[in-house]
This record gives structure tokens, sequence and C-alpha cells, in this order.
């Protein structure tokens, strides 16, 4: 793993950690997030972007994760890529205002998909970095 892609990926699990427990915050204090909270969603959509980008040309350039299992260092990928995919799902659902697509007939706030989203790829992008460290 390049020590760029590295550093990258340690940042990408930091700001996704800081996203949902920013997101557990407001709703235990039953306030919205404030402002902030949008600036943060930004920094870490392209965050994430870039690691994705900087992952593929690294993939192209023929570097390869090594991993024991099934599955192998495709895990690696699969858990790199697909917070990109959440979120674009957490804008649909924010832009719908509600949750009916996954069975949750009420309203909800716009912040709210996206600290779900944060929560769910913490963990995969703390699993992705793991398995590109080897462990």
């Amino acid at each position: 793993m390049s020590a760029l892609h590295r550093v990258i990926g340690f940042a990408v699990v930091a700001i996704f950690a800081l996203g949902w427990v920013w997101g557990l915050g407001a709703r235990i204090t039953r306030r919205d997030p404030g402002e902030a909270f949008w600036t943060w969603l930004t920094v870490a959509q392209v965050t994430a972007g870039a690691q994705a980008i900087l992952g593929t040309i690294l993939l192209l350039a023929g570097h390869r994760v090594e991993a024991a299992g099934v599955l192998g260092g495709t895990l690696h990928y699969i858990y790199g890529y697909l917070p990109l995919l959440l979120f674009v799902f957490a804008h649909v659902v924010a832009r719908e205002g509600s949750a009916r697509m996954i069975g949750i007939d009420r309203p909800i706030r716009s912040w709210v998909p996206f600290a779900w989203v944060s929560f769910i790829s913490f963990g995969l992008t703390l699993r992705a970095l793991m398995t590109g460290l080897g462990m």
C-alpha cells in the first residue's frame, strides 16, 4: 500500500467516526447538528472519493492487496468503494425526506441518513484499512 493511500485511509476512518459521533450527539441532545455538519459531509465525501481514485490508480498500476480468506483482498476493494454508493443512497433518502424505500414510513431529518451512512462507512473503511495493512 502506498504511504499516501495509507495516510488517507486513516483520515477517512477518522472522518467517518466524527460523522456518526456527531450524528449521535445531535440525536441525544435532540438538536440539529448545525451548518458545520454539512461542511463535514462535503469533506467526508471528497476524501472518500479521493481515496477511491487513488486506490483505483494503485490497482491499475498493478498493486494488489493479498489477504487470507475466501475473498482475500477483494474485500478491501468492496469495503473501500461501498461507502461511495451508500452516500448516493443517503442523498436519495435525504432528498425524499422519508425512508419509505427501506420500510420506514415517517418523515426524517435530512442529516439522519448521512449520520447512519457515516456509521456504516466507519466500519467498512476501518475493515478496508485493516485488510490493506495485512491485519
